[in-house]
């Protein structure tokens, strides 16, 4: 993992220059929101590209409160329900108890930036709730601007950010370092741990401390997941001696992306589908209120098919989760999944609405299920493609469009190249790779039409 340790600490000579400098670009952020393609000079780089992504996502650095996600008891659901509650053990004994009375506060945050658990000092809790860095809030990039949380979330890498580095301006008294906590499994990003207060918390040492807590509590919940799956496999293949599965420990998901049979994970277990049941599953899962007999053939038969046969794959279908957890046998009349599914193809939806490109495009693996002709799978895989390219072409960076035209789909896309050329500087080195590239397309496809 790329890390990014502050280059000194705000209370240093270096630290206060750094300061000054932020200090005197944020004079500057008023054309920075006009004109996202505006360079301010004097930020680190990370800042500055942070800052750029900030305006670009209209976040405001005047609102003095972040804005509340989810109230008391939508924030207690979604934490008891949230992979990272199995290891806030791990977080409190390594993190929350030694900084109760150092002036730190340590957050943990879901992976699109909303703040599950904050803890710490108390004396600090109390002054954070007058920028609402509290429970439940959002910190993202998009509602926020640069933060720690939200702009490690954005690079999937450690950060720190000192005082006025902040988009923010009421965050400017605070400085903060945040991890992204990955997965153990799928490596696929959970959430971030952050720590928050005065310089000690952009120390070099505090990047080594929160990255040492985060592989920590990913090794505690891999070895979770191990034993509870060896406590399934000692049981009797029996429902009722089957022990409740800690949904803590998981994320039940369905991987679409880029395949034609699409990987089902429910309670720590994994299963590759048929084709026919993968189409099935990435259906129920975009309903989750169900749908009818008729409505679910329509979305699976090209021009239509039989009640009788959809209740044959269904039956086929039901055996298949059977053996994986008898809690996700889909339901009848109508249609529907008991258990909540994460596809893929969800999770970029979610990640471009928050503005995190990059996280969205390292999910993004290709198109919904390629191949599938099912009327639901086609119109899941066109409007995904559509919403991530318009994304970008709106508010993506050089490097998210670079890495977008290098998807299959993307193969002849001229608009977003010249995008690319629009973004780069009149005198960057790598503009001569995006024009080799347009007169390629240009090439082949003169040849396509001469054929």
């Amino acid at each position: 993992m790329k890390n990014s340790v502050h280059p000194a600490v705000a209370g240093s000579d270096a630290g206060k220059l750094l300061q000054k400098r932020a200090l005197a670009g944020h004079e500057h952020l008023d054309i920075l929101r006009s004109d996202s393609a505006t360079e301010i000079s004097g930020l680190r780089r990370l800042v500055r590209e942070s800052w750029q992504r900030s305006a670009s996502l209209k976040a405001n650095p005047d609102l003095a409160e972040a804005p509340l996600a989810m109230d008391r008891d939508e924030l207690e659901q979604y934490r008891q329900d949230h992979p990272l509650a199995a290891i806030m053990p791990v977080i409190r004994k390594l993190l929350v108890q030694p900084s109760h009375d150092s002036g730190l506060l340590v957050a943990v945050g879901d992976d699109v930036g909303r703040l599950l658990w904050v803890d710490g000092d108390p004396v600090m809790q109390r002054r954070a709730e007058g920028m609402m860095f509290v429970a439940g809030s959002d910190w993202s990039e998009a509602s926020v601007g640069t933060s720690a949380p939200g702009t490690a979330l954005a690079l999937d890498r450690s950060i720190q950010i000192a005082g006025a580095e902040h988009f923010k301006r009421s965050a400017h008294a605070w400085s903060c370092t945040a991890v992204p906590f990955h997965d153990p499994d799928s490596g696929a990003v959970l959430g971030v741990v952050d720590i928050t207060g005065t310089d000690i918390a952009v120390a070099p040492h505090t990047v080594s401390l929160v990255e040492a807590t985060v592989a920590a509590a990913q090794a505690q919940l891999r070895i979770e997941r191990l034993q509870r799956a060896a406590a399934v496999r000692d049981r009797p293949r029996r429902r009722s001696a089957l022990p409740t599965p800690n949904q803590a420990l998981y994320r039940n998901s369905l991987q679409l992306l880029g395949r034609d049979q699409a990987l089902l994970s429910i309670a720590g277990r994994t299963v590759s589908l048929s084709a026919r049941h993968s189409e099935l599953l990435a259906i129920l899962s975009s309903h989750p209120d169900g749908l009818s007999a008729e409505d679910l053939c329509a979305e699976l038969y090209p021009g239509g098919g039989s009640p009788a046969t959809l209740r044959a794959e269904m039956v086929r279908l039901r055996k298949v989760l059977q053996e994986l957890s008898p809690d996700a046998v889909p339901e009848s009349r109508p249609y529907r999944l008991p258990v909540e599914l994460l596809p893929d193809s969800g999770q970029v939806l979610n990640c471009l609405q928050r503005g995190a490109h990059r996280i969205a495009l390292e999910i993004y693996k290709g198109a919904v299920l390629p191949r599938s002709e099912a009327p639901g799978v086609v119109h899941l895989r066109e409007r995904l493609s559509h919403v991530l390219r318009e994304a970008l072409l709106s508010d993506g960076s050089v490097d998210s469009l670079l890495k977008y035209a290098e998807l299959p789909e993307a193969k002849y896309d001229v608009d977003v190249r010249l995008a690319v050329l629009r973004l780069l500087p009149p005198r960057s080195p790598r503009r001569a790779a995006v024009v080799i590239d347009l007169e390629r397309i240009d090439s082949e496809l003169a040849h396509k039409v001469a054929t």
